[in-house]
């Protein structure tokens, strides 16, 4: 099976945070890490993890949590550690901790709630969320046991 997905319109795309030549090394790691997965979808998981981070480097502590897709797109970011690092400086000032939720451990509010609060922090950053993109919060990740998160819990 191959996830082929349109992409949708808008104005202001979320790729445009990360050079051209780096999306397309991540893009082309995602492909290659996960078959099943096209190059222009790659492309736009990748484009909708940098308004994932970009979001939440807005106003620490939401507990945003990526979708299934946009998670695969922040742990082969994360791979490649210093274009991730240097991201991060940029849109943060700071670097953005990949934190797994433990088990029986749930982020404020549970998967729906910190499903729409994602979605409302990229919209209100100014980005176009790709909503094909986001159908499974990152609570049912099974990547990260019980879910992701980024940064505001302390380790």
């Amino acid at each position: 099976m191959t996830i082929a997905l349109e992409r949708p319109v808008g104005t202001t795309d979320p790729a445009t945070l990360v050079e051209p030549e780096l999306r397309e090394r991540l893009a082309t790691r995602i492909t290659k890490d996960h078959p099943e997965i096209d190059t222009p979808t790659a492309r736009r998981i990748v484009g909708q993890t940098a308004a994932f981070l970009a979001a939440g480097a807005r106003k620490p502590g939401q507990s945003l949590v990526p979708s299934e897709l946009v998670d695969i797109g922040w742990h082969t970011w994360i791979l490649h550690t210093v274009d991730y690092a240097e991201f991060c400086q940029r849109v943060a000032g700071r670097f953005i901790h990949h934190i797994p939720t433990d088990e029986g451990e749930t982020v404020p509010g549970g998967p729906a709630a910190a499903h729409e609060r994602t979605l409302a922090a990229i919209t209100a950053a100014g980005y176009v969320v790709d909503q094909d993109l986001w159908l499974h919060a990152g609570n049912e990740c099974g990547q990260c046991h019980q879910g992701c998160h980024d940064s505001p819990k302390k380790q």
